[in-house]
């Protein structure tokens, strides 16, 4: 465009601008670790496909669902689910909290939104990745405690109400006091 004396006056930029969400440096150690538990990993998330598609290489995702909707979040899940998967849905924000109520378990990211927290059955303090692998881990465990836990307390039953009934006393054997069987039994 030309200036008030008919000079060229040259436009220059000044400054620029850009927003873009930054991948922790965690994510791809997280996501390793869940693949290397059996589990496959879907990113869901409204972003363009390019942007989806080239985040979901960085940190290692098996599947890329991308331009997604929050209600159609909660439809993505929901057909995961209907192929017989069992869906841990891990999300921070009020568009996540449709799909995180409707996962089989829902994880959510304590710095994000009240509305997540309250969608989620889990709440991880901290904003890392990495903790829903450790809440994986210690469910796992805390599953393995309570089906052995089962396995000993339903074989001393298989064993100790009948003698407590008195079945030894049947054959000669002693007739246990019920106050022992009660001690045992604690």
């Amino acid at each position: 465009p030309r200036g008030r004396r008919g000079r060229t006056r040259l436009r220059r930029l000044v400054g620029l601008v850009a927003v873009a969400d930054v991948v922790r440096p965690t994510s791809r150690a997280a996501v390793a670790a869940l693949r290397v538990r059996g589990i496959e990993t879907v990113m869901i998330t409204g972003d363009s496909r390019a942007v989806a598609e080239a985040i979901g290489r960085e940190v290692g995702v098996d599947r890329v669902v991308a331009e997604v909707l929050p209600e159609d979040k909660a439809a993505a899940v929901r057909s995961l689910q209907a192929g017989g998967t069992l869906v841990a849905m891990v999300g921070d924000g009020i568009n996540d909290a449709p799909a995180l109520a409707a996962a089989d378990v829902g994880i959510a990211i304590g710095s994000g939104a009240d509305v997540a927290a309250e969608s989620a059955d889990i709440v991880l303090a901290r904003g890392d990745l990495e903790d829903a692998v450790a809440a994986l881990d210690l469910s796992r465990a805390t599953m393995r405690v309570i089906k052995q836990n089962l396995f000993w307390a339903f074989g001393y039953n298989v064993l100790g109400i009948p003698v407590a009934a008195g079945l030894l006393h049947l054959f000669g054997g002693p007739l246990l006091n019920p106050m022992i069987a009660a001690a045992a039994m604690s």
